[in-house]
């Protein structure tokens, strides 16, 4: 047989994804892999039960129906105080994950740098070696996941084609301060660098930090490629809708590369999401609260059973800090803990470049009776016996 392509090579499965399958396994509370288990708004559902008798059932266009650009368009110009034109500055895509993909394809040549913060989202250094590009690793550094600006700067020195942002940060929580952001945007000018933004929990921030959009800042619109998608934000993570926005000689190219990789996004699905970009205010912030409390119920859950960990600024998300517990490495403790506890999380360092294995993901975008059971079993971690092999501190 010939030899298969060696640009997978570089990464392995996502670790998120199977430790989903590890927790249907052990029947464990799915912590790890950050979907909820609550309904959708029942704007969204009810619109869709209208789809399913009516259509859209064809191929919408490929950039997006434009019912859906012109809300979309709508919202974000709210929120992001700029103007977004539909018919050119937008085009919508299979998820945020397909959204990134097609930016970085967009963007990158074979060989060209692309900066990843880390820790990140495992899919950044995936697209990167897909698109044939060469990550840079700048890490955002324990415990409060600040950069250093002069590791930064050399790194966007190396003449690296973009940065990639997530903001609010995966795993971490960090909200970036628009003092970070400006210092970013200022690198992104001097070197001629893109910049694709991560915005997909733009909405889940708590106070008192806020989200700025990198775009909006000083030179940086004609550089940004902004993605995200509604599934966070509207609890539909499996109707994979994202989009990008950005200039329109960018977007341009966008739409010819999400052409080729997927034709288009689902049309009955765009046609029922886009009652929810009508949305008022008062769904977001009720969203912002909804999070906040649930965040507030997991994080005094983690106190009870004495773990530590990095509060998160915003997104659903949790760093946990298990080195007193002496396992050999993050991903045997996350084993144990979905088979003996029966609670399953994500081995931290999947997410980090280091060489760091004492943390753990939890989420918990999760029903408050999910996240109590979850808690409930946690509470074995005060008095149960680990392997006779690790070296617990405690």
């Amino acid at each position: 047989m010939p030899q298969l392509s060696t640009r997978s090579s570089g990464f392995s499965e996502s670790v998120i994804r199977r430790m989903t399958r590890v927790a249907l396994r052990y029947n464990a509370i799915n912590l790890s892999q950050g979907f909820p288990d609550f309904d959708p708004p029942k704007a969204l559902t009810e619109e869709l039960k209208v789809v399913a008798d009516n259509g859209p059932h064809q191929y919408e266009i490929t950039w997006g129906s434009t019912l859906f650009r012109e809300n979309l368009a709508k919202k974000q110009e709210h929120f992001m105080k700029m103007p977004i034109d539909p018919q050119t500055q937008i085009v919508v895509t299979c998820g945020s994950t397909e959204a990134m993909m097609t930016a970085m394809m967009s963007v990158c040549n074979p060989g060209d740098k692309v900066i990843v913060f880390s820790p990140f989202y495992e899919n950044y250094a995936a697209d990167a070696i897909l698109s044939g590009a060469e990550p840079i690793y700048v890490p955002l550094k324990p415990p409060d996941f600040q950069f250093d600006k002069e590791e930064l700067r050399r790194a966007f020195a190396t003449g690296a084609k973009a940065l990639i942002l997530c903001n609010p940060s995966n795993p971490s929580g960090k909200v970036f301060t628009k003092e970070e952001l400006t210092y970013i945007a200022e690198l992104a000018i001097k070197y001629d660098t893109f910049v694709i933004t991560d915005e997909v929990y733009e909405h889940i921030v708590y106070q008192p930090y806020q989200h700025v959009y990198l775009a909006t800042l000083p030179g940086m619109a004609e550089r940004t490629l902004s993605c995200s998608s509604l599934s966070k934000t509207y609890s539909i993570t499996g109707w994979r809708l994202g989009y990008i926005i950005g200039p329109a000689d960018v977007i341009k190219v966008c739409r010819q590369v999400h052409d080729f990789l997927t034709v288009g996004a689902a049309a009955p699905l765009q046609k029922a999401a886009a009652v929810g970009l009508t949305f008022t205010d008062d769904y977001y912030e009720g969203l912002a609260a909804l999070y906040e409390r649930k965040r507030k119920l997991f994080l005094a859950g983690l106190d009870a059973v004495g773990l530590s960990y990095y509060k998160p600024q915003g997104a659903y998300y949790v760093l946990v800090d298990i080195g007193k517990f002496g396992a050999p490495n993050d991903t045997e403790f996350c084993e144990w803990l979905t088979k003996e506890i029966g609670v399953a999380a994500v081995p931290g360092s999947s997410f980090f470049r280091e060489n760091v294995s004492n943390y753990i993901r939890f989420h918990f975008a999760k029903k408050d009776e999910t996240l109590k059971e979850a808690l409930k079993r946690l509470q074995k971690l005060r008095t149960c016996s680990v392997p006779k092999h690790w070296k617990p501190q405690i």
